[in-house]
Order: C-alpha cells, then structure tokens, then sequence
C-alpha cells in the first residue's frame, strides 16, 4: 500500500432528502433491477474503500453494480435483493468510509444509515462488515467502531488470496472468535466462500452481538487491535515485488507523467485505427437499411418511408454508428482499471490538481466524466470540502465524455483524411487527443477560477490513496464495463434519441408542401430547375456529379429531384425556422440552419447532434448520408461565407469542436448538478459560462483557421 498526503479541506455535511423513504433517497442511487420486498431483513455491507464490498453485493444479488480499485466508483447506497434459505433479504451496499466520524457526504451517508441517525432511513436490520485482509491492521479501527454500534454483526474478510501470496497470514475463524461475531473468508471474483456467506445469512437472526464492546479510546483501539490480530495469529503482507519496482517510475512526476500522456494518446489513436473498419461496415448496413425503406415505400407511404429511412434509420443509425468507438474507449479503460493503473493516475495528478487548488480525489471525479458527467459529478461526494465539491461540479462537464465522441468523430473525419500522418501517428487521433487535452485544461481552468471565487478558508487534512498491486485484468469484470457502457449508450439511443429524432423529422417535414408549390419554387432555382429539366430530357442534361461528369442517368436524375424536393420542404419547415431565428448568435461561428437545429437538438443529448445531421443528410442522400454531409453547400450569404461554399469547411469544422468542448449540452447533467447541489443557482451559473466561452472560443477559433486556410 501506498500512502500520499497532500491538503484538503474539511467543510459542509451532507443534505438529507425530505422526501419520504421509498428504496432510493438522497442518499441511495439506482436501486435493483430486482423488485424490493417489503418487510425483508436489510443487510448492510460496509467498511473501507475498495475492500470488496460492491463485489460481494453483486454476488449476493445478482446485480451489476460498477466495482473498481480506486476511491469514488461507489458514491451512493445500491439495494438489492438476495434469497437465502427460504427467505428474502435486502441487501444494502453502502459507500466507503475509513471511519465512522465523517469528513465528507459519502462518509456522512455511512454514517448516517448505520447509525439510524437519517431522517428518511432506519438503521439497517444487520451489519456485514467486509475488511481487506492486506490492510486488516488499519481496518482494525472501522471494524472497532462499526461493533460499537451493537448491530447483529458478521464480518468478511476479503483479498486473503492477496494476503497469502505476499507471505503474509491469517486465522480467519480464530478473528471472529477474538471479535465475538461469525467471520467469513470470501474472494469475491471468484465466488470462493459465497456459500458461507449465504450460509450465515440464512441465519442472520442467530448472528451474535460482540459480547464486549470495544474500547473507544483511540490509544486502547491500538492495543485492543494488537491483541485481537495476535489471537488470530495476522502476519501482515510484505510488499509486491513487481508492483514496487514499477512504481518507482510510474509514481516519479517526471517519468509518471510521461507515461500517463503517452497512453493517453495511444488511447485516442486507438479509438480511431480500430474502430475504422467496424464503423464503416456499420455506416454502410445502416445506408443500405435506409435505400432499402425507400425502395419498398417511396411510393406507395412516402410519409412512412420519410418517417422510418431519414427518421430512425437515418438519424439513430447515425449515431449507432459509433458502437465501435464506444467499445474501444471502454475496453481499454476497463483494461487500465483492472490492471490497477487508475489509482496511480489519480495520485500522480494529485500534483497537478494542486495547481487548479484540488486535491487527487478531485481528479477521480474528473476521470469517472470521462464516460460521462453524471457520475463525475456524483464522485463529488467523496471531496470532505463544500467548496471543493462545487468546484470539481462545475469544471466536471468540461471533460470530454462519451457523448461527444460522435460529435468529434464525425466532425474529424469531414475535415482530416483517414491517410494523414503526423510523424508515425494518424492525424485524426493526434486532433482527438488535442480536444481532450483541451477540454481538461479547460476543467483545470475553470477549477481554479472557481476555487478563488468561492475560497472561504478551511482546515487542511491529509488526502490518502491506496495503491492496489498490479494484477492482470478480469476478464469478466472488463466484459462487464463494457456492456455497461454499451448498453447505456444503446439504452439512450432507443429512448431519449430515438425521441428526438421523430420530433425533428417533424419540425423538419412541416408543414408539409405541395406539388404546386415546389413547381413553382423549381422554376425560380437554377439548380432544381436544371435538374428538373434534365428529368424531362436525360439526354439534354446539364447536371454534374461530384466527379464533374454529366449525369444523364434517370433513375439517379430522378433521385436528385427528390432530394431538391425534401431539401425545400425542410428549408421551409418549423425546425429551419427555430434555426434561423438562432442565426444572428450562431453565425459568426460560421453555422447555418441546419447546424443551428442539430445543436439545440443536442440539449437532450449531446449524440442527437449527430442524429440530427444524419436525418438531414439521410433524407436528401439515403443511399450515402455520409458522404452527403460533406458535399453540403451554404444556401445564402452569411457574414463568414458565401452561398455555394462548402457548409463542413475546416473553419466550420473547428468551430464546432471547440463549442462542443465547452458548451453544456446535456439537461441531465444539470439535473444531477441541481441534485447534488440542492438548488438551481449552480447549474444556470455552469450553462452560462460555459455557453458564453463555448461562443467566444469557437468564434476565435473560426477566425484562426479561416486565416491559416
């Protein structure tokens, strides 16, 4: 174990909810897919950090709840249900606390559940208290104030496999004998003691208070753990050989940080060179689903096939596209995650934290925004500062999650060549990796500033990091994370995106326009009525292809007028008219219409900006929507382009990006930020400054790169 102390503050206690207890309060987060019993034994599980709480309540349950090696995964209560010899239990798993005098909300949840001291939550029916055998001397302590409590108790020691290969040793029956209370010895990931676990539950009204309460002083809780560890003759673990020589680099500033950079950019290069010919085969079924939906309902249910092949096929179809990034991003952190590197990174930027005034925790939270704002945000709870935690709050949804990964997938790949090197490296994963980089600069930034702003003083306290040995990733925990992940990126594309998109192609299709009004509209338009002329007569035509040539083709002709068709129906629909009315903001950043919709589309989510995009150019291309998007043009005269220039231009393109750096598209994020905050002050405090930078540095950065073009 590896220890690192660097100041924090100590401030502010956690806020009950007044709502009354129904299975989730305040302090409980996502409940069990199982359905509660009424009435059932609760069971808590508690103690340290990473002891193995989480996975044992996956175990019991049957349940998936996010297990890591590092502070912070587990922020909120988790309830589920277990069946154990004829009887139905509720299992509770609690937040990690070191002690039961607590220093920051989640700590507060723990105690405040145990101790039934919670205005909405009784105190649970029993306790298991699950300790870490590698550091049981410490655990000494939790394990002394949780028996005080008088709760029938049993106690689960974890991580012996560890204990044993480092040469360390334990009695695990003789402890609970010393203790009072029944002991069981359980490997977790592997099942190992389960059926004694189960067993004892079975008979938890039979489990037995400690019949001599523990000391409270804190010189005789020394002498008492002394005396209880050498009744069950403990022999602490030594060190990890491989773990200490590997971190005598990875934990050196200098060396550290080299490594921490160089596999974050093979992260992103990653994403990129892996995932390319996934996506493209993914890109192409879903444009070959559309032509299909067009082919069989053109003419007989134009709405429908409008509806179902630019709607949902186009739209959500174009965010499915991403699966493929989705799944390497995840792997490969549940690959960091398993190995142990994650808490290394959290004690390494510790040093770095320090400058934006945070300390390592910070950055725990800061990494969980990496998949998405929500958990960061809630990973605040372990920050013992109130003004600490608002800071990370606020500097959270600057994290590039995973749902801008689209954004910038697809913006990229408009503008880089899939070819292009910068020295052996591809040049698309360079400019990802330079957006994430930017995006937690940013977050540091804006830690800081916060920080000065809000900066009431306070009492320092030492940080404490464990240091889990390096050990080979599981791979059932990673095939876990990452159908997770996908899951939920699924789960949102089904619900909250496929929404949205039939909302848009709505707005995008009414009112609808007759055939009168769009002769009329041809008439007055070169381009339709070129292309109307040459449906009439082929072997006149004047159109051009994208490679130059004449098309004199019919059907392809005839597919061209019906794309002019649908792009006057949406230039005219609802949807164009909120775009325009946006146009005085958004057109100094080089937008138009239709990347005016896609962004206020991408308030539900931010991917319902790709979605949005893709119905558009799915309706207009539904063969290729694709490579539509990159042949679209200005229609009028803005203030930075001119009609007829290309719409997805580099200065465009990096507009884009950096507004979807800094911009806070997501009401879900505000609506945890409101929650974790307790009012809405702080979450229109981060839409604000982060619209107005997200415009101010967009708007720079088009005028850079339109003067280095």
């Amino acid at each position: 174990m590896s220890t690192h102390d660097t100041t924090r503050h100590a401030t502010g206690q956690s806020q009950h909810c007044e709502q009354p207890y129904d299975g989730a309060d305040c302090h409980c987060g996502s409940g069990s897919s199982k359905t509660l019993v009424a009435g059932a034994p609760r069971i808590a599980l508690a103690g340290a950090p990473n002891a193995g709480k989480t996975s044992i309540y996956n175990a019991l349950t049957g349940l998936h709840a996010k297990t890591g090696n590092y502070p912070g995964v587990t922020v909120q209560r988790s309830m589920g249900t277990c069946k154990v010899g004829g009887k139905t239990l509720t299992i509770e798993d609690l937040p990690g606390a070191y002690s039961l005098d607590p220093i920051s909300p989640d700590e507060q949840i723990v105690h405040d559940v145990l101790t039934g001291t919670s205005t909405t939550v009784s105190a649970p029916d029993a306790l298991v208290i699950v300790v870490d055998a590698t550091t049981l001397q410490r655990g000494m302590n939790f394990i002394a104030e949780a028996l005080a409590l008088g709760l029938p108790t049993c106690l689960v020691v974890t991580m012996t496999d560890e204990l044993s290969r480092r040469t360390g040793r334990l009695n695990v029956a003789a402890l609970g004998q010393a203790l009072g209370i029944p002991a069981v010895r359980v490997i977790g990931h592997r099942g190992v003691g389960m059926p004694d676990l189960r067993a004892q539950l079975a008979q938890v009204e039979n489990w037995q208070r400690t019949p001599l309460p523990p000391p409270t002083d804190p010189d005789e809780i020394t002498s008492w753990a002394d005396s209880v560890l050498a009744a069950a003759d403990y022999q602490a673990p030594q060190n990890d050989q491989i773990t200490s020589a590997v971190d005598k680099v990875l934990l050196r500033p200098v060396p550290g940080t080299i490594v921490f950079f160089t596999i974050m950019f093979l992260f992103f290069q990653a994403i990129f060179t892996w995932a390319a010919p996934f996506q493209d085969a993914v890109e192409g079924g879903f444009g070959y689903l559309g032509g299909l939906v067009h082919n069989w309902l053109d003419e007989s249910h134009p709405l429908i096939a409008g509806l179902l092949g630019d709607g949902l096929i186009g739209g959500v179809g174009s965010v499915l596209t991403f699966i493929p990034q989705i799944i390497i991003m995840f792997l490969i952190i549940a690959v960091l995650e398993g190995v142990g590197y994650m808490s290394r990174a959290a004690f390494l930027m510790d040093k770095v934290m320090s400058i934006a005034g945070l300390e390592g925790r910070a950055f725990v939270a800061l990494l969980s925004s990496l998949a998405c704002a929500i958990p960061g945000i809630m990973a605040t709870r372990t920050l013992p500062s109130t003004k600490d935690r608002v800071a990370t709050m606020l500097a959270a949804p600057l994290m590039t999650c995973s749902a801008r990964l689209p954004v910038y997938v697809i913006m990229i790949s408009l503008t880089v060549d899939g070819d292009a090197k910068v020295g052996p490296f591809g040049t698309r994963g360079v400019v990802m990796f330079a957006l994430y980089l930017l995006g937690a600069v940013s977050a540091m930034a804006a830690a800081w500033v916060v920080k000065q702003l809000t900066d009431r003083g306070g009492v320092l306290l030492p940080f404490y990091m464990e240091m889990p040995p390096y050990r080979m990733p599981r791979l059932r925990t990673v095939l876990i994370m990452v159908w997770d992940a996908c899951k939920g990126f699924l789960k949102k594309a089904g619900t909250i995106i496929t929404l949205t998109t039939v909302i848009l192609w709505v707005l995008l299709n009414v009112p609808m326009r007759s055939d009168a009004q769009f002769e009329a509209f041809c008439a007055s338009d070169k381009q339709c009525a070129a292309i109307a002329a040459a449906v009439d007569k082929p072997e006149s035509s004047t159109v051009k292809g994208d490679d130059g040539q004449v098309i004199t083709d019919p059907e392809e002709l005839g597919k061209l007028l019906d794309a002019q068709k649908t792009s006057y129906t949406m230039d005219n629909s609802w949807a164009a008219k909120g775009g325009k009315a946006v146009q005085p903001v958004f057109e100094p950043l080089g937008f138009d219409w239709r990347i005016n919709v896609a962004t206020l589309s991408s308030l539900a989510a931010r991917e319902t900006f790709v979605a949005t995009l893709g119905q558009i150019a799915a309706a207009e291309d539904p063969e290729d929507p694709g490579a539509h998007l990159a042949t679209m043009t200005y229609q009028k005269d803005t203030l930075t382009n001119k009609a007829g220039d290309q719409l997805f231009n580099p200065a465009t393109i990096a507009a884009i990006l950096v507004f979807f750096v800094y911009a806070l598209q997501c009401m879900a994020t505000a609506a945890a930020m409101r929650r974790e905050t307790g009012t809405w002050k702080w979450p229109a405090i981060a839409y604000t400054y982060m619209f107005v930078t997200a415009w101010v540095m967009a708007a720079l950065t088009r005028v850079i790169v339109a003067m280095l073009i």
